[in-house]
């Protein structure tokens, strides 16, 4: 294995100045976003969702950003799964986009709440049919036995929901609604560009941060 405090690698693609940011924090973002998806960027979609248990402890897994706008960030999942629980207990989170390709990361923190049944509704009979039925065949960070299990339970809604399933009741959206956004651009020297937005009221306060 090599040493890995000898891997080493210097940020030069970018930069990011006040004036690119003088249209707001999701404007920035969608920017960002059009450009990872058109230099090719491997998942620009994915993004890190960090929780905080009952006990105190975070815990992240990656998911996929399926809409955003002034309301915030959206994302469907299993609300009984592990992040479901803990945004049940604690209902706020965070998103980190690591665009590797671009040197870019994006992080963005503040409450979450479910979607409307008709949001989710609509998603899901948009989501191919092999992604429905696994809807009700997971039970989704729970300790099973097997594989076996999975595909036995796949093979059961099939069975029973057909060509049409609907919605599992334990299946929707989240949204999180913003309060935070840091923008970070890679730069020389380890003298990275960083922004922040924080919402005060109706209105985003941006100021730079130090590397």
């Amino acid at each position: 294995m090599s040493k890995l405090s000898d891997f080493r690698k210097s940020y030069e693609l970018g930069e990011l100045d006040e004036a690119e940011a003088a249209d707001g924090p999701l404007a920035l973002f969608n920017r960002w976003m059009d450009e990872a998806i058109a230099h090719d960027v491997s998942e620009p979609t994915a993004m890190t969702v960090a929780t905080v248990g009952a006990n105190g402890r975070p815990s992240t897994r990656v998911v996929l950003l399926k809409g955003c706008d002034a309301r915030g960030f959206v994302w469907f999942t299993n609300y009984e799964s592990r992040k479901g629980e803990e945004l049940a207990h604690l209902p706020f989170a965070a998103l980190q986009f690591h665009w590797v390709e671009m040197e870019r990361v994006v992080r963005i923190e503040g409450k979450v709440e479910k979607t409307s049944a008709q949001e989710s509704d609509d998603y899901f009979k948009s989501r191919p049919l092999d992604s429905r039925l696994g809807a009700w065949a997971s039970p989704q960070s729970r300790v099973i036995s097997s594989r076996a299990v999975l595909v036995a339970n796949a093979a059961k809604a099939a069975v029973q929901h057909g060509l049409n399933p609907e919605r599992p009741p334990h299946w929707g959206g989240y949204r999180l609604v913003p309060e935070r956004f840091e923008f970070w651009q890679g730069r020389r020297s380890r003298l990275h560009d960083r922004l922040v937005f924080t919402a005060d009221g109706d209105r985003w306060l941006r100021e730079r941060l130090a590397p």
